[in-house]
């Protein structure tokens, strides 16, 4: 077993922070995740074709649930103590998202103390925790009243013997199109030599002031924009078959137009981009698409004007025609919240993952998206890229991590 730099990624969803950690020369002991779609990406890129896990016989390579894994395997997670220098990863929280209707009382947050538990059992030397930036806020309605969640988890961390830190972080900061804030928390055991909160504090500092360095060298910068990540491929620069669902068709690339398209195509040889599929709109969707983009004169507000909205009678939640000029919003797991900055239609699954940095080389697998009550127990591709950590991120936040042990 490899023991440098070793770590397990937990709520690995597809795997964007394993990449990101990958691309920061850490060395991965096992993911788990419970989404059999989820697992199929990352089984394939990660563990099929990059060979970036060391994984231990007594656990199956499979889909996981974290609760089953604990259960199971209690007396071989202790014996991992000593061997693992970090766990990372994010429980997904949907009941403290800003996207949607907050609830409290959802039972995926009691998730962070499965993820604790995790922590408990390993004893790793370091703790990389992501979370939506809805954790930061209070409580309205149960006996903690008044305390952030991101407290309460910060001070059972502490009480199992961690300095910890937590902030939110702006990935669009650190070279990604995307406006996407999230919580990250840094947790250290506080019995390592030359342990301290200081160290832990530093890096956020660190972090932020070693981004323009670590972009400058991959030849990017941090004020690449959605008409930089994916003007390569416009639905005009022609279509053919899509080679994975024969009734569609997907888009052929164009002319690399940014750096940040060079670094996203590197060593890609093929003519059509992987999951590149353009949706099949009915002909009156794209006309309105289409005068939704020609009225929206001013896009960086992030979405429809009352205008725009009272002529067309749109009562949807979000509807946002994508400014070009600026970094995309937040994505979410549902396609249809945007219109293409240019174009009358919704983003492909590939531009979703452009979006969030993931190279044009990690593919995804599963279905393309999925609705109604299977939109709850399914992760289709767009839904595996709207809850991933950015690799771009997450490479920056290894390479700082590194230093801390």
């Amino acid at each position: 077993m490899k023991t440098n730099n070793l770590y397990i990624d937990l709520f690995a969803g597809c795997g964007g922070l394993s990449l990101g950690l990958h691309n920061a020369g850490w060395n991965g002991l096992f993911a788990i995740e419970k989404s059999p779609d989820a697992f199929k990406t990352l089984e394939y890129n990660l563990i099929n074709k990059k060979k970036h896990f060391d994984w231990p016989e007594w656990l199956p390579k499979k889909n996981h649930e974290i609760n089953s894994v604990i259960e199971a395997y209690e007396k071989e997670l202790l014996s991992l103590r000593g061997t693992v220098s970090l766990i990372a990863g994010g429980p997904p929280c949907q009941g403290f998202s800003m996207a949607g209707r907050r609830n409290e009382t959802d039972e995926r947050n009691d998730l962070i103390n499965s993820y604790i538990k995790f922590v408990e059992y390993v004893k790793p030397k370091i703790i990389f925790f992501e979370n939506v930036k809805g954790f930061t806020m209070e409580f309205k309605k149960n006996k903690e009243k008044g305390i952030a969640y991101s407290s309460v988890v910060t001070q059972k961390l502490q009480n199992e013997g961690y300095y910890v830190k937590g902030k939110l972080v702006n990935f669009g900061d650190y070279g990604v199109p995307q406006k996407r804030t999230r919580f990250i928390l840094i947790g250290m055991r506080n019995d390592i030599e030359n342990a301290s909160q200081d160290i832990v504090d530093n890096f956020f500092t660190s972090l932020e002031s070693q981004s323009f360095s670590f972009l400058k060298k991959k030849g990017l910068s941090k004020e690449i924009n959605l008409q930089d990540a994916i003007s390569d491929l416009l639905k005009s620069n022609g279509t053919e078959q899509s080679p994975d669902t024969k009734s569609f068709q997907a888009g052929k690339y164009g002319q690399k137009k940014s750096t940040y398209q060079v670094y996203m195509r590197k060593g890609i040889q093929n003519d059509v981009a992987d999951s590149h599929r353009f949706p099949k709109h009915l002909q009156t969707t794209s006309d309105r698409f289409k005068i939704i983009l020609d009225l929206s004169t001013n896009r960086r507000n992030f979405d429809l004007s009352k205008d725009v909205r009272e002529i067309y009678n749109l009562k949807k939640h979000t509807i946002i025609p994508l400014c070009g000029e600026s970094k995309s919003p937040t994505i979410t797991t549902l396609p249809d919240d945007y219109i293409h900055y240019s174009e009358p239609r919704i983003l492909t699954v590939r531009e979703y993952a452009r979006i969030q940095s993931f190279p044009d080389w990690y593919e995804f697998k599963g279905k393309y998206t999925t609705g109604g009550k299977k939109r709850t127990q399914e992760v289709p591709r767009y839904t595996q890229i709207g809850n991933a950590i950015p690799p771009l991120f997450a490479e920056q936040s290894g390479l700082i991590l590194q230093k801390l042990i």
